[in-house]
């Protein structure tokens, strides 16, 4: 993710604006352009869920919903309290992923129907009303393209109950999308390429070994002692299906935090001396130093990106441990987890490919 400009005057703009707070401009996101446009100019209209769930994003040329929304099948029921604003959050989080997956190149087609087997689709549900104690619940989880999210999921208080119920470090919604997505891309870029599924066996194990019971196993036993030797969180120590799912979505919290980095102009790995009155304040549109040039584009090599995310993420855990609050990336990367991880950043870059072979 990175910072963006008004199109009207160039003041600075994120992600979620829908009006330029300096001009007042309505703009919206342009996913082809990647970059904002001033809505209603040149025929460009604003996506149809504009006033259901706060869609920012231009219709696709043509029709009534943006390139994100077109992706749903089904949206929470906002006959529910409470729904329309957990809907809003969901679909937050699911155009930054839509936005990495875009910036990578990735087929992003929606489901022509229940038969296609290349379309992505969403189905954002809740638990059926009066559901008790072992009753029906909907999971979060990835079909055959179709992704499943659990709208409860968009409470903070039900989301952080479900993280300690689970032992888990870290649950978000936009984690929850980034590892469904990493499924969806196995049977995409993975499945049926047998060079790749042998360089993905090589690393993370052989996906052929029995899922159900890898998952009855890790939920009655935990993760190995060892797990943080070889997987990148204990839930990816269950199975290798979900150590590449796991992995995939880690390598998109990488590497979309440190373009937003790269766009807010921080050093990393070096320390500058900058003066009290040069530094920005607040959060709408205060003047940052501008960004340095883009990098070369050939891709990077996966040790320099990491290089600087151990940079980063150390300083950020201590920053927010300063405000007593739980680490921003409670996750240790070892050796063998960032072979995995630059699996996963030279299959998407083309970088060369270095660590395909290694165990």
């Amino acid at each position: 993710m990175k910072l963006f400009d008004c199109p009207n005057c160039g003041h600075r703009l994120y992600f979620e604006n829908a009006q330029c707070l300096n001009c007042s401009s309505l703009v919206l996101y342009d996913p082809a352009q990647a970059s904002f446009v001033l809505s209603g100019k040149g025929g460009i209209l604003p996506c149809g869920n504009a006033d259901e769930c706060a869609c920012n994003w231009r219709a696709e040329g043509g029709r009534t919903f943006c390139r994100a929304c077109a992706l749903n099948q089904v949206i929470p029921d906002l006959s529910i309290d409470g729904n329309r604003r957990r809907w809003i959050r969901v679909e937050a989080a699911k155009k930054r992923v839509v936005y990495s997956l875009l910036a990578f190149g990735l087929p992003v087609v929606p489901k022509v129907d229940a038969k296609d087997e290349t379309g992505l689709a969403f189905d954002f549900l809740a638990d059926p009303i009066g559901a008790g104690p072992g009753g029906e619940r909907i999971l979060t989880g990835h079909d055959n393209g179709l992704i499943t999210l659990n709208v409860a999921e968009a409470d903070s208080a039900e989301r952080e109950r479900r993280r300690v119920e689970m032992g888990e470090n870290y649950r978000t919604l936009l984690g929850h999308f980034r590892h469904e997505l990493g499924h969806y891309y196995w049977d995409r870029l993975i499945r049926d390429d047998p060079a790749r599924l042998s360089a993905v066996r090589a690393l993370f194990g052989d996906e052929r070994a029995d899922y159900e019971q890898a998952l009855k196993a890790y939920y009655a036993k935990g993760a190995p002692p060892d797990w943080q030797q070889r997987h990148i969180s204990a839930y990816a120590a269950s199975h290798p299906w979900e150590d590449w799912a796991e992995t995939w979505a880690h390598h998109l919290h990488i590497t979309d935090t440190l373009e937003m980095v790269h766009s807010l102009n921080f050093p990393l790995g070096r320390l500058e001396t900058v003066e009290v009155g040069d530094l920005p304040r607040g959060d709408t549109g205060g003047h940052l130093q501008p960004a340095p040039a883009d990098p070369d584009p050939a891709p990077e090599p996966f040790e320099r990106i990491l290089a600087r995310w151990l940079v980063l993420s150390e300083a950020s855990n201590s920053i927010n441990r300063c405000m007593g609050l739980p680490d921003l990336y409670p996750f240790v990367i070892s050796e063998v987890a960032a072979r995995k991880l630059a699996f996963v950043h030279e299959l998407l870059t083309g970088a060369p490919k270095k660590t395909w072979n290694n165990s």
